[in-house]
């Protein structure tokens, strides 16, 4: 009697997916609950600092003609993460016990030991830079903002987009993407677009900062599901 209220009262609980903007991730993009979608770049960062006057210039030229370009809007996000270093430290020890030259061993030991004390003497922080590059189909803009906040906060209502719908939206979007990854590269810049792994990873560790740093995910094809 009691496992049956246990199980009753949890089904009650509303699933953290009820408070997340995003519907699914469906070939490499994010589909929202209001219908729009969303491609995530991560790209790479330029040391202005050391550059010259001339050089320092130029970008910003270039910058201003890729901003000038666009008809849409980008979000830029910066997310700062405490670096994640058991894996290399792992790998560090794997290769000193392999290591069958003695001196090799002992430098890569006493490497290994000093990456472990420059980590406990503080946080080493890793910073990555994303461009969010949105596709909002003129039907959803032309929907009230209280209609397409209703959307978000109540799943029932969530758009289904058929494969047909679907398909012509993410066609218009990569064409997006395509300009503003050439619109970046011209500024100097290096540009990789997520994939389906990668997404859930961004999306996983930003929702759980804490419990991203030691529990790290498994490969999406190693992953159990449940449906909702």
């Amino acid at each position: 009697m009691k496992n049956k209220k246990a199980a009753a009262k949890k089904a009650n609980i509303p699933s953290a997916q009820r408070f997340l903007s995003v519907s699914e991730i469906r070939q490499d993009t994010l589909v929202m609950k209001d219908g729009t979608l969303r491609v995530i770049l991560l790209v790479s960062s330029i040391n202005f600092a050391l550059k010259n006057e001339d050089e320092q210039n130029a970008t910003i030229s270039a910058y201003v003609s890729f901003l000038n370009s666009l008809d849409h809007p980008l979000q830029v996000v910066i997310q700062s993460r405490e670096l994640y270093i058991k894996p290399y430290l792992e790998d560090l020890l794997k290769r000193e016990r392999e290591q069958t030259n003695e001196l090799l061993r002992a430098q890569i030991a006493d490497y290994r030991s000093f990456v472990s004390e420059l980590v406990e003497m503080g946080e080493i922080m890793s910073k990555n830079f994303y461009v969010v590059v949105p596709y909002d189909p003129l039907s959803n803009k032309q929907k009230s903002f209280w209609s397409r906040l209703s959307e978000v906060f109540h799943p029932a209502v969530t758009v289904k987009l058929k494969a047909e719908r679907f398909a012509k939206r993410k066609y218009d979007l990569d064409q997006r993407v395509r300009q503003v990854e050439s619109g970046l590269r011209g500024i100097g810049l290096e540009v990789v677009r997520l994939d389906t792994q990668s997404l859930v990873e961004v999306l996983y560790s930003t929702y759980n900062p804490d419990i991203a740093l030691t529990e790290r995910m498994a490969p999406m094809d190693k992953m159990q599901i449940e449906q909702a």
